[in-house]
């Protein structure tokens, strides 16, 4: 993967998100629910419940708001019964799409999803259709300018890092999920700056965009993001960090 390209887009969601604070706010309090729901309300043997909570952490929620989406997911409090559901898709170009969402009405948010796909070019595919084309990793990626490359090296690698790829300006460090949050506590103790963290989905190929194709892709994707019970969206395009900025422009 190219880590300058994955932290340009990432930037470009990231505007977004701080502008929707309170939409934010509740997508992460559904991610809470469901993992306290599915492995239980204790953090410390649960360790998707555990990545819910740092995200929501980082995002500055107030702790009264994670420990009540606690009790919900455990049954402590009442609240709304949220499902996962991935849908898989294309987008214009061929560009694979994965979508994760949690919601209260399967049927509703299909359809809802259905059609943002099909109003910006792309379509839903067949569960299998894509998902073969991602895999599930540890990603952490820091700003050449910021850090020591060799102290980052050594640090990730005794900690149990699979890969450091380098890009322009980012370097990525590259975990199995079982050992992402080992590998981002050894990075934090040394007192290595990082400007993301997280178990996300990687592409193994990707298809490289410019032009129309590109700012329909964006589009596309932003679109998913907005709505209310999507939770991540992964892709395998590529887009040069020029052409990205001019886009976002």
């Amino acid at each position: 993967m190219s880590g300058h390209s994955k932290w340009s887009q990432i930037k470009h969601k990231k505007a977004k998100t701080d502008a929707a604070r309170g939409k934010a706010f509740s997508k992460v309090i559904r991610l809470i629910t469901v993992a306290a729901r599915q492995g239980g309300g204790n953090p410390e043997t649960n360790a998707r419940l555990r990545i819910a909570i740092q995200k929501a952490r980082e995002m500055n929620m107030p702790q009264e708001n994670i420990e009540k989406a606690i009790k919900r997911g455990t049954g402590e409090l009442e609240g709304i019964n949220y499902e996962e559901v991935i849908y898989e898709g294309y987008a214009p170009g061929g560009v694979a799409v994965m979508v994760e969402a949690t919601t209260d009405n399967r049927n509703r948010t299909t359809a809802e999803i259905r059609h943002i796909f099909s109003r910006r070019g792309g379509s839903l595919a067949e569960s299998g259709s894509v998902s073969w084309i991602f895999e599930r990793k540890g990603l952490i990626s820091f700003e050449k300018d910021n850090i020591d490359e060799e102290e980052l090296m050594m640090v990730a690698i005794e900690a149990g890092a699979e890969d450091i790829e380098e890009g322009e300006s980012i370097i990525d460090v590259i975990t199995s999920p079982s050992d992402f949050e080992r590998v981002r506590e050894a990075i934090e103790h040394a007192g290595i700056p990082y400007v993301l963290a997280q178990v996300t989905m990687l592409p193994k190929t990707r298809v490289n965009l410019e032009g129309k194709t590109a700012q329909q892709v964006l589009e596309l994707i932003d679109a998913l993001e907005e709505h209310d019970d999507v939770q991540e969206v992964y892709s395998n395009f590529e887009i040069a960090d020029e052409i990205l900025e001019s886009l976002s422009s």
